[in-house]
């Protein structure tokens, strides 16, 4: 066993782990063409993800009104259940790739444990688990139906909380500014990954400590990040 201290190493999903933005869109031009309302570009749809359902209607639609946004948002849910059954599920939603193989080298470290921070509802969550295999790596998973939206740091407290990690010692890692906001509100080191759904100029403006353009990079990264390198 490891005399090192404890490292916590949290991921996003949608756009850093599992490349879900065709069901995100389709998803979210049902739900507006239902209620008759214009629809917005895929550049608009992938610039909130990650955010809460609630947060995320109304940065698209700032008009609507409260009762509006809770229609768009359940709008939303039946539409992405909809395709869910019509597509066969987040299966069809693939993994990025390298993500499993890094996920297999960071969970045979004894020094390490992994997490997830997701603007997922946790039912959404757990079928990207059950579809992809994944919930044997994580400890801690923290959704959006649980906590504020991002960039609110509260799923990263919770993450702290949970496996008695120090902040000092913990990395966010994700493809939007939200994800890197939350980082660093919550204290953790960030890392940025540029294959998701936000700009490289926008995770460098919210603040990330590093970027990597693939997965082969990010044991690296976490080390230069816990000063083992």
């Amino acid at each position: 066993m490891s005399d090192a201290p404890l490292r916590l190493a949290v991921f996003d999903v949608d756009g850093t782990l599992i490349d879900s933005q065709d069901f995100i869109v389709e998803a979210m031009n049902r739900a507006f063409g239902a209620m008759g309302v214009t629809l917005p570009t895929r550049a608009e749809v992938l610039s909130i993800v990650g955010l809460s359902l609630h947060d995320a209607i109304r940065r698209l639609v700032p008009s609507m009104s409260p009762t509006e946004v809770t229609e768009a948002s359940q709008q939303y849910k039946d539409m992405f259940i909809q395709l869910r059954a019509e597509k066969g599920g987040e299966a069809s939603a693939p993994m990025y790739p390298g993500a499993r193989a890094a996920l297999e080298h960071l969970h045979k470290r004894d020094d390490v444990l992994l997490g997830v921070a997701t603007g997922k509802a946790r039912r959404g969550l757990d079928h990207a688990y059950d579809a992809h295999d994944l919930r044997h790596f994580f400890v801690t998973s923290q959704t959006a139906d649980s906590h504020p939206s991002k960039p609110h740091p509260s799923m990263l407290q919770a993450a702290l909380a949970e496996t008695g990690a120090d902040a000092t010692n913990a990395v966010m890692i994700g493809d939007t500014s939200f994800d890197i906001e939350m980082g660093r509100a919550a204290g953790y080191r960030t890392i940025g990954v540029t294959w998701g759904y936000h700009p490289r100029e926008r995770l460098v403006t919210a603040g990330a400590d590093l970027l990597i353009d693939t997965y082969a990079d990010l044991a690296a990264a976490l080390d230069e990040l816990w000063g083992t390198a």
